[in-house]
């Protein structure tokens, strides 16, 4: 006995023969979404509709917060030792200190005070 497939329109749950895995790009995107012929063709002018402003439109790139995480923890203070570390420490200091951040003077100097093989940056 042979299994029938029934596709539904992902927009308004429309299971008719006409539905079909419709395929489409926007900004250099591509996308695919199971429609009927009457909402591919609401999306197909939808589209013409986007393109003028799609072409005349900049992209803009999404600020990389974990950049400056990296680049926080990648130039610590304290030569041989992350801020992670010193950051790790504080807290098990009881010393209040931020996840992310610029760590207080107060702190890292607790900090090369306890660990005598800091050496501060230069």
């Amino acid at each position: 006995m042979a299994t029938k497939v029934v596709m539904v329109d992902d927009i308004d749950g429309y299971d008719g023969e006409d539905v079909a895995k419709r395929d489409f790009e926007v900004a250099g995107t591509r996308f695919t979404i199971d429609l009927g012929d009457a909402n591919y063709q609401k999306l197909l002018e939808t589209l013409e509709t986007l393109a003028p402003y799609l072409e005349k439109a900049t992209t803009v790139k999404r600020a990389g917060r974990s950049r400056a995480r990296k680049s926080a923890d990648a130039a610590p203070r304290i030569r041989g030792y992350s801020n992670t570390e010193v950051r790790e420490w504080a807290r098990a200091q009881g010393l209040e200190v931020g996840d992310q951040g610029k760590i207080s003077d107060e702190v890292y100097e607790k900090f090369i005070a306890a660990h005598p093989d800091a050496k501060p940056e230069e």
